[in-house]
């Protein structure tokens, strides 16, 4: 499919994968499912199922009893291994989440053309109860639209694992994967030059609020930060080490230092959020 013909936003994610064994029984059996099945198909299948519940002839966002995907990625484990690493989709959970923040966000009757009120009394009435609350203190998936967000490029660096993914000669996405306790400390130390060199900035609230949930997982997970098809516009992409840059600049007061970073970021990625107020 052709970039002008693309039906979706640039969605990117950052999300966490654990060992089997981190997940409980019922879900276990859910991924050893799937645990086969390769990732282009389950994106493929995602995509697909996202294209039919914004085609429903009545609005309704919301998954009818499709059962969850489970994403998986292989990365060497601690006795240098190559170990499979599973991210269930949560979809549920999260398309609830989602209405929650949009209805927060938008007021009048275009809550109710987008996210009608019966049918998220029908999207509850789907919800497990005893399983809700425990997907949402462990949501392994976060997502963003129009570019990535600069707190996770804290997280990774350029010499991390990456997978470029291409199709026809176009680059569909890039996936970085590192250890989640390397991203917790590359984390932890962003936010602690930021407090120093700059705690007015809303990136250290948000790396701050990254670390915590990172915090929630096993240290044996992994982390992996997915471009989405924003990655053709990008790649190769130095935004990892920009970040870093500038907040060791922000940390030193090297304001110049801080400033060419961010002019490099800005050149990068001001154009591609400003398609989303394109006509």
């Amino acid at each position: 499919m052709g970039r002008a013909a693309r039906p979706f936003p640039y969605v990117s994610f950052l999300r966490v994968y654990e060992p089997l064994d981190a997940f409980p029984d019922a879900q276990q059996l859910v991924i050893l499912e799937q645990r086969a099945r390769d990732r282009q198909l389950t994106e493929s299948i995602d995509q697909d199922q996202s294209l039919r519940r914004v085609l429903r002839t009545v609005s309704d966002p919301f998954p009818h009893h499709e059962p969850d995907l489970v994403r998986v990625t292989h990365f060497p484990s601690l006795n240098g291994t190559t170990a499979p690493y599973y991210c269930p989709n949560q979809l549920a959970v999260r398309t609830t989440l989602a209405a929650e923040s949009l209805d927060q966000s938008l007021r009048g009757p275009l809550i109710d053309v987008l996210v009608p009120e019966a049918a998220r009394e029908a999207h509850q009435a789907r919800l497990d109860p005893d399983t809700f609350a425990d997907s949402v203190a462990r949501l392994h998936t976060r997502s963003a639209t129009w570019g990535v967000p600069f707190a996770w490029f804290a997280l990774i660096h350029e010499d991390d694992l990456t997978e470029v993914v291409e199709d026809d000669g176009r680059v569909t996405t890039v996936r970085v994967t590192a250890r989640i306790g390397d991203c917790i400390d590359r984390g932890r130390r962003s936010v602690a030059q930021l407090a120093i060199g700059a705690p007015e900035m809303d990136l250290l609230d948000e790396l701050t609020e990254i670390v915590e949930w990172l915090e929630i997982f096993r240290r044996d997970a992994v982390v992996e930060v997915d471009y989405g098809p924003v990655a053709d516009r990008v790649f190769p992409d130095d935004s990892p080490m920009d970040v870093r840059l500038g907040i060791e600049s922000l940390a030193d007061s090297d304001m110049l230092g801080a400033a060419a970073s961010y002019r490099r970021l800005a050149s990068r990625w001001i154009p591609i959020r400003q398609l989303a107020r394109a006509s």
